[in-house]
């Protein structure tokens, strides 16, 4: 196996990268090891369309086009309180067995607790993968919301709403999403922001304000290498039939904001952050 890195000796402050690939011209895994302040979220570390990767880690999986997990360790020896692992393959996941899928989240992980051990991290490390989480994003009624959109909605603020239907991922200690619809039609879409993902997120909103421009938003300080939560509704918008720009959903300010706050309780209690 060829290997590549690049690093100063200081690996546990500044950060290192190797990349490794098979002499039979395999796939490329790419592994990178981060003070978590150091990190720009991006791939696994940032979507939150993918799956919690479980078994006690935080972290994320995402088994789309390409595979790739990322962790995420408590660690106050680091820059940013954390430590943050990713592993990427450059291989498309129909082109890799369910083997090569799962030892790509194996990678993370005991990559993730070789490092924490190296740094005296204090954080938990979880347990080897067993299996990785590859489901879809499932649509359906919002009384039997159970990832990602659950205790979100109360039947009465659906009504009012006229919310009938959720669109969501299971749950975990990873970024998420819920999104709510009226049958075919979204509503809004509400995301979970956690650690760098937090941190690109609101630096992006903060220099270009007009993306946000009618979001709700709600931040939750969690402590440790999550830092500080970020948590934003935005409602869909559409063009009518005479192209004119609208916006679909309530327009009632005091019930979106119910309902992201009791997206950010939801979803925070389930990354132990303290909510109120």
């Amino acid at each position: 196996m060829d290997q590549r890195n690049d690093h100063d000796g200081r690996a546990a402050q500044r950060g290192c990268s190797v990349w490794a690939e098979g002499h039979d011209g395999g796939p490329v895994l790419k592994i990178r090891v981060w003070p978590r302040a150091a990190y720009r979220a991006s791939g696994p570390a940032a979507d939150e369309s993918a799956t919690p990767i479980g078994h006690g880690c935080t972290g994320s999986f995402e088994s789309g086009y390409s595979p790739g997990a990322a962790v995420l360790v408590d660690c106050k020896a680091m820059a940013g309180a954390g430590l943050l692992v990713t592993a990427e393959t450059s291989w498309k996941s129909e082109d890799l067995s369910a083997r090569q899928v799962l030892q790509v989240a194996r990678v993370a992980t005991e990559t993730a607790r070789r490092a924490a051990g190296h740094a005296h991290c204090e954080g938990a490390l979880g347990e080897r993968p067993g299996t990785v989480d590859r489901t879809e994003r499932t649509k359906r009624p919002v009384s039997r919301a159970t990832g990602t959109c659950r205790g979100v909605v109360t039947g009465r603020e659906a009504a009012r709403l006229r919310v009938t239907d959720v669109t969501e991922k299971p749950a975990g200690r990873a970024p998420e999403q819920c999104e709510l619809s009226r049958g075919e039609l979204d509503l809004f879409s509400m995301t979970a922001y956690y650690g760098p993902s937090a941190e690109e997120e609101m630096y992006l909103d903060g220099r270009y304000p007009g993306t946000v421009k009618g979001a709700y938003t709600r931040t939750i300080e969690c402590g440790g290498a999550i830092g500080t939560a970020y948590f934003k509704l935005v409602r869909v918008k559409d063009k009518a039939a005479d192209g004119a720009v609208g916006t679909h959903g309530t327009s009632d300010p005091a019930a979106l904001k119910r309902v992201l706050e009791s997206y950010a309780t939801a979803s925070g209690t389930r990354h132990d952050c303290p909510v109120r």
